[in-house]
């Protein structure tokens, strides 16, 4: 009994409040500190280009501004970072050699991507930390997709295209990129490419047997049908 009332007198004498903590900040049992700085792992311009997994931890507050600015700084900003992107998917797809006509279409399409990209001015696309907003996901998705479209382009077709192009092939010019990369060339496309381009083309084409020609006397009335026109 008298134990009890002791441990009792005890109690009611221990302070209401937390005890103070006499633990340096590095100590183990101390509180955990907050580190805001962006990891590794964070979703940004540079993840963007690699095409790197990624999670989007962007510290987001409320916009300042109005909706229709937000949107806009958003969309420049994007914007802005286009050229580079595209003229690096494209050259390191192609070990350092250019292809102007191919870095137009990944801006092109970027561009299209882009346009839709404003998140309505609810948000800042990128904090201040340069990390992409949770709200940036479906967007982010899309600009990668494009990126990585264009680097298959340039990995497989740009060499090609480039010289059917050269060649005055049928199907030549920025539609060609996505033709050879997906692999849907046309047969006059394929019969040109495999005799005037066949090294530059061989990764994509079919066997020579298989690619549909014209025979040479069709092609002599076809030409000859045009002419009387």
């Amino acid at each position: 009994m008298k134990a009890m009332l002791l441990s009792l007198f005890f109690l009611g004498a221990a302070p209401s409040g937390p005890a103070p903590s006499s633990l340096p900040p590095e100590a183990l049992g101390a509180p955990p500190l907050v580190d805001a700085s962006p990891t590794a792992w964070s979703c940004t311009i540079d993840t963007l280009r690699a095409g790197k997994e990624c999670v989007f931890e962007a510290d987001a507050p409320p916009s300042k501004g109005t909706s229709a600015d937000v949107e806009s700084a958003n969309i420049k900003l994007l914007k802005d970072a286009s050229r580079a992107l595209c003229s690096e998917a494209v050259s390191n797809a192609r070990d350092g050699s250019p292809d102007p006509k191919l870095v137009a279409v990944c801006e092109r399409k970027y561009a299209d991507v882009v346009g839709r990209c404003g998140i309505e001015g609810n948000t800042p696309v990128v904090d201040s930390k340069g990390r992409f907003a949770p709200a940036a996901r479906a967007c982010y998705r899309a600009l990668s997709s494009v990126l990585q479209d264009v680097q298959l382009m340039a990995s497989v077709a740009s060499t090609c295209c480039e010289c059917a192009a050269r060649s005055q092939c049928p199907g030549n010019g920025e539609s060609c990129y996505a033709a050879v990369s997906r692999q849907q060339a046309g047969p006059t496309t394929l019969a040109c490419m495999d005799e005037r381009c066949h090294d530059a083309c061989s990764m994509m084409l079919p066997p020579s047997a298989s690619i549909p020609r014209q025979s040479p006397s069709r092609a002599n009335s076809q030409h000859t049908d045009s002419a009387s026109l």
